[in-house]
């Protein structure tokens, strides 16, 4: 277990630079647990994934839930803005998220009004004794802003690392720049042991690691043939014949890798992630959040049209292998022309149905019956299992649209997270933040200084690296 070079007694502000697994999160299950106070101390941090990975973590670290409050940024702020409407000044439809990309800009400058104008400071006071903030470097300038005007009620500690701050693309409210951040809050330190690699004994791993981190923060290469016995390197041409390669590098089980893979794949090319995963058996794709692909689907399915058996096929070939949809919707029009020579199969018989009752609760028994062929396998299971769930919440529940159910859907799962499949294919911004035994690392070459180390640092035992060349020079 990791113990911090660092410590954050009671009263301490400041910021502490964290580079990947290095002891982040021991720290702060460290402060937490030695807290004393009555009152809670305040834990912010991005997303609901990392809400999830955090709280498994302060679990385990035998951490009492009443010693800490744990939200997201964004939740804190909408959970502020309902306890207090009439000073948020927004509407109800803000406040329910109606629309998140409308709603979340309002809700944080609401938040970082209330607390600005100090009307809900004793409440802040009263309620909690310090602020944590982690993941810094993936602050918004408008949640920088709630962070600094609670920082002025609240002793605060920051926690992040430049060399992550992989979500710059919100040019509307874009990511702090790190030299404010030190500016702000002043530096406490850095965190220099890598404890993710020290404890699964490949120290040497996690030093290579950290030495790259510092030349790619000083705009030098990587040249991957320096790494110790658990870097691999994997050649491409710029072929056709790369996908092969990839495929058989995402296939690696590296030596005995037996805690799970992270495949990390282009983040800009989704499409290109969910093809290797239909190639390589026991892959699982990792979906974003918004699982937008579900919504989008349950948003346009019409079952009075004529083509929606062709849009179910469609969905279901995007969501496992073994599904041919064409061919399969041309064998359903001979059956149901009375031309077929062979009895129709389980499948064609769940088609038929669904082409006779058009409904949700049959566009589920079709999805069902395609999952459990033994010749089909799913390589999106979040998404199938979403849309199965949400045909079925519709047809069961009075008046809830398809688009409406796809939306709860995707809600609960924000709410839940998500459970790591063992060989899980993703992109940077899905995957940062997790770790596995082994990580393999796609078209490293085509990647930034930032997403590279993102990528690079996944694995606690073994990194495999595709790309052109052995010396990487990524812009930062």
């Amino acid at each position: 277990m990791a113990r911090s070079e660092i410590s954050l007694p009671s009263g301490t502000s400041g910021v502490v630079v964290a580079p990947a697994g290095c002891g982040k999160t021991e720290l702060v299950a460290a402060t937490i647990r030695e807290h004393q106070s009555l009152k809670p101390i305040l834990v912010l941090t991005h997303t609901n994934a990392g809400v999830t990975a955090l709280k498994q973590r302060l679990v385990k670290a035998n951490v009492k839930p009443s010693q800490y409050c744990l939200y997201t940024i964004d939740g804190w702020a909408l959970k502020l803005a309902k306890m207090f409407p009439g000073l948020s000044g927004l509407n109800r439809e803000i406040r329910d998220v109606i629309n998140p990309r409308v709603a979340y800009p309002l809700i944080r400058e609401a938040a970082g009004k209330m607390i600005a104008d100090g009307h809900i400071s004793d409440p802040l006071q009263a309620s909690y004794e310090r602020l944590i903030v982690d993941e810094y470097q993936d602050c918004s300038l408008r949640q920088h802003l709630i962070v600094k005007f609670a920082s002025q009620l609240l002793p605060t500690c920051i926690l992040g690392d430049p060399m992550q701050a992989i979500f710059g693309f919100n040019q509307s409210d874009p990511l702090i720049q790190w030299d404010e951040v030190i500016s702000e809050y002043g530096l406490i330190g850095e965190l220099t042991l890598p404890w993710r690699w020290i404890n699964s004994g490949h120290r040497a791993l996690g030093e290579w690691l950290l030495k790259v981190r510092a030349n790619l923060l000083a705009g030098k290469g990587v040249d991957l043939r320096t790494g110790p016995s658990e870097v691999r390197w994997v050649q491409l041409n710029g072929s056709v014949g790369d996908h092969m390669t990839l495929a058989s590098a995402a296939r690696w089980i590296g030596k005995g890798v037996h805690g799970g893979v992270l495949v990390i794949g282009s983040s800009k090319n989704a499409a290109s992630r969910h093809k290797l995963a239909s190639t390589v058996k026991g892959a699982t794709v990792v979906e974003p959040v918004d699982l937008n692909d579900l919504v989008k689907f349950c948003t346009n399915m019409d079952f009075s049209a004529s083509n929606a058996l062709e849009l179910m096929l469609d969905f279901g070939s995007c969501a496992m292998t073994g599904i041919a949809a064409s061919t399969l919707s041309r064998r359903i029009k001979t059956l149901a022309a009375g031309r077929g020579r062979k009895p129709a199969s389980a499948v064609e018989q769940a088609a038929l149905a669904f082409e006779l009752q058009r409904s949700p609760s049959a566009g589920a028994h079709l999805l069902v019956t395609m999952s459990q062929e033994e010749a089909n396998r799913s390589y999106r299971p979040v998404m199938l299992r979403g849309c199965i769930r949400a045909l079925q919440l519709s047809a069961s529940t009075d008046g809830l649209t398809l688009r409406d159910a796809g939306i709860r859907i995707r809600d609960e799962q924000r709410v839940f997270g998500r459970a790591l499949p063992k060989r899980a294919v993703g992109s940077t911004l899905l995957l940062k933040g997790l770790e596995a035994e082994g990580a393999v690392v796609l078209c490293a070459d085509e990647m930034d200084a930032k997403n590279l180390y993102v990528a690079m640092t996944r694995g606690s035992a073994y990194l495999s690296v595709c790309s052109k060349s052995a010396v990487l020079s990524p812009s930062l």
